[in-house]
């Protein structure tokens, strides 16, 4: 989703709990949900999709670039579906960070 402006959107969270995984431009929400799959987050089991910064163009094909890639790699491609399908938005886990938030500021 190319967006230059998304406070908080839904279909990238769609596409994480089904595998499919999103290319976003870091703005609002989806810099929020979204991990990019660079080495470092690959390496920290963390990357869930595609980030790219600029909106423009060559920014989103260099994202397409890096999406293919991965895909490239089935393994690989594979590990990153199945931890962007894990990853829980759930209101338990936002109220649970919430409570820990609160708790650490008494």
């Amino acid at each position: 989703m190319p967006s230059r402006f998304e406070p908080c959107g839904l279909t990238q969270l769609y596409g994480l709990k089904y595998g499919t995984l999103p290319l976003v431009r870091r703005t609002g929400g989806l810099a929020d949900t979204v991990s990019d799959c660079s080495l470092e987050n690959l390496a920290d089991g963390v990357a869930s999709g595609f980030v790219f910064e600029d909106s423009n163009a060559w920014s989103l094909l260099r994202a397409i670039r890096r999406a293919f890639v991965l895909w490239s790699r089935p393994s690989l491609w594979r590990f990153v579906q199945r931890q962007a399908m894990a990853m829980d938005f759930s209101w338990q886990v936002a109220a649970k960070s919430y409570r820990e938030l609160y708790y650490r500021l008494k």
